[in-house]
């Protein structure tokens, strides 16, 4: 039998089957009885028969499939009462209720992916974010131990140990405040409070408050000097930020004697910012990674700056949330550069 057909196509095509097969009985048995001269008979018994095969065969079937397919609805409907369907037997309902699973099953499928993959994006960003602490939080265990045991009676060392677990203390701290900061702005709760702003004069700010990581890593920081102000529609505290993260990102991964340069250009409705350094580059792996968290392109090398591996991925964040893109270009041993956009502040809005 076709699968195409309908319950009552079915229902037909079996009652007319028994309609003949009745038909052709009878007129073996009138055939038997010398009786042929009465083979209307057949015809009526036929007729007959079909149609009460019809009514009690139709009916079975009806009430089959309405029990089953109710059942199977139940089983994959997520609404309460989704198994509170009616059955049409003029459509195929079989193929019907086959989409319907499928369609079902490749739903489960996906979810179950996205399951494992949520469960396997947490444990690595539970077993990241214990390594994360465990260090900094080690280190000040040994320095208390060793004060304890002896050490805080030496002012030298005293001073120096307690210097230290200062150092890990705030490296706690920063991790701590960059899970608040990505925390909220995935969650949506990050408030953009938009205002006039000189991004030159920002970039400056910015680069003044690293002058002094930046000299001791023997890296110079440059801000391009312009003639005209460029004055953007921004949040400065995120974008400031933004910029912050991206210098501290080119201070730790830059070479001896390296350099950092922000730059500016006018691009009609946008202004475009980029902050390049000759630094040691990114692997082409590596730049479709860059914005996950915890993920680093040097791990030992980030490690002892301190890096959180938080800082890109909410340096996108912001820059998105500013309706701008966060592009990146580098090259293995010559250097990276990041940029983005933001629009221009209107002429006269302060």
């Amino acid at each position: 039998m076709s699968s195409e057909r309908t319950p009552k196509d079915v229902a037909r095509q079996s009652s007319v089957f028994i309609g003949v097969l009745s038909s052709v009985a009878v007129l073996i048995v009138l055939r038997l009885s010398n009786s042929l001269n009465l083979w209307t008979i057949s015809i009526i018994v036929g007729v007959v028969l079909e149609e009460l095969s019809y009514f009690v065969i139709y009916n079975a079937i009806e009430k089959y499939i309405d029990h089953r397919i109710k059942i199977l609805y139940k089983t994959i409907s997520k609404v309460k009462g989704g198994g509170d369907l009616t059955i049409n037997m003029d459509e195929d309902v079989v193929e019907l209720a086959n989409q319907d699973v499928m369609e079902w099953a490749d739903g489960q499928i996906e979810e179950i992916n996205l399951l494992r993959e949520t469960d396997s994006f947490r444990k690595d960003f539970i077993g990241n974010l214990a390594h994360e602490l465990k260090t900094p939080l080690f280190n000040i265990q040994g320095f208390i131990l060793s004060l304890l045991e002896g050490g805080v009676d030496d002012p030298e060392i005293n001073r120096k140990f307690l210097s230290k677990a200062e150092k890990n203390i705030d490296r706690m701290t920063s991790l701590l405040e960059d899970l608040d900061s990505i925390s909220k702005i995935e969650s949506g709760a990050m408030n953009i409070e938009l205002e006039t702003v000189d991004i030159t004069e920002l970039s400056s700010e910015i680069a003044e408050n690293l002058d002094r990581q930046a000299k001791d890593a023997n890296v110079q920081l440059k801000i391009q000097e312009e003639e005209e102000k460029f004055n953007v529609l921004c949040d400065p505290n995120k974008i400031g930020q933004v910029l912050s993260n991206l210098l501290v990102n080119s201070i730790n991964y830059g070479v001896e004697n390296g350099k950092t340069v922000v730059r500016f250009y006018d691009m009609g409705d946008n202004i475009l910012i980029e902050v390049a350094d000759d630094g040691i580059g990114i692997k082409d792996e590596d730049l479709l990674r860059i914005y996950e968290r915890f993920y680093r392109v040097d791990k030992s090398r980030s490690r002892h700056a301190g890096g959180s591996g938080l800082g890109l991925s909410i340096v996108k964040h912001i820059v998105e949330a500013h309706g701008g893109n966060l592009h990146v270009r580098s090259t293995l041993g010559t250097g990276t550069t990041f940029s983005f956009t933001l629009q221009k502040a209107p002429i006269g809005k302060t």
